[in-house]
């Protein structure tokens, strides 16, 4: 590489390639088009090869162009990680917890879960919400802490898990005040008549909810399924339906949303599980989570 190689062009030619044009480079760098293809071209000639060819109405990445944007991307991401290595070297020593959140999981009980360790100083929290076996995978990789979901991680020689349960919740059926009279008339039957919001199947708790429908010979009117609890909820508030929910979130449901509890479904019960590497927990503040679900 020259001497005079410049990471100002590189940048150029970073932003030229994500963009896929010229034009549009200059429009998020505030420059003129001029401006921004003459660097491209004083990099092209510092490195010695094309990095760029027309493809269509746009430009696409040559051989050359491709191994120069791998770079790139790993330079520049580093580059927008420096900030906060920097503001984290300088400000008081914090307490990193990475979380991942099992999409499906209620998300009014995460707070929940979490909340014997919420009030620690210094304590900086990260939650990432994925789907379960991709957090799994995130979680043996060491990029997580903790992975709080509904259920156990499966047995996995690969991956080596260990599974902590927090506890369960009883699960109820709720109701936004349009629906609720015609709900609690002859409930369960009722939800054969009433519209009917569910989780789908990749939920755990939505086999047990289809096997207490069975047992109450219940054919539920279904109106929508959703994999997001909160945006069941949202749903379900707006008028939608009648929806099942973990009574652990009762208060948080009920006051955030307006709706009222219609009955039990009886039998059918959340489970809430804390996954991670060690049998051991080494990480205090999954420790100090673990011990006060274990206490209560």
């Amino acid at each position: 590489m020259r001497r005079n190689f410049s990471y100002k062009h590189l940048y150029y030619f970073w932003v030229v390639a994500r963009e896929g044009g010229v034009s549009r480079a200059a429009a998020r760098l505030g420059m003129a088009i001029q401006t921004v293809s003459a660097q491209v071209r004083e990099l092209e000639r510092e490195l010695g090869y094309a990095l760029l060819k027309p493809a269509g109405r746009g430009l696409a990445l040559t051989e050359a162009g491709i191994a120069a944007m791998h770079q790139a991307d790993r330079i520049f991401q580093l580059g927008e990680q420096l900030p906060a290595i920097v503001r984290d070297a300088a400000e008081p020593v914090s307490i990193r917890l990475a979380v991942g959140i099992s999409d499906g999981l209620p998300k009014l009980a995460v707070r929940r879960l979490l909340q014997p360790v919420l009030d620690t100083e210094n304590l900086r929290l990260l939650c990432h919400e994925d789907e379960f076996d991709d957090l799994l995978g995130e979680l043996a990789l060491h990029r997580l802490d903790v992975v709080l979901a509904d259920r156990p991680a499966p047995p996995n020689p690969n991956l080596k898990l260990y599974s902590h349960e927090l506890g369960s919740s009883a699960v109820a059926w709720y109701a936004p005040e349009p629906l609720v009279a015609s709900a609690r008339r002859g409930f369960p039957q009722s939800l054969a008549r009433v519209p009917v919001l569910l989780p789908t199947p990749h939920a755990s708790v939505r086999p047990k909810i289809d096997l207490w429908f069975e047992r109450n010979e219940v054919v539920p009117r279904i109106t929508g399924e959703f994999e997001d609890s909160a945006l069941l909820a949202t749903f379900g508030a707006a008028g939608f339906g009648v929806f099942p929910a973990a009574e652990l979130i009762h208060d948080k449901l009920t006051s955030r949303y307006d709706v009222k509890r219609i009955g039990t479904c009886e039998g059918v019960d959340e489970c809430f599980y804390a996954i991670g590497t060690e049998k051991k927990v080494a990480h205090p503040m999954v420790h100090q989570i673990l011990q006060a679900h274990r206490q209560n």
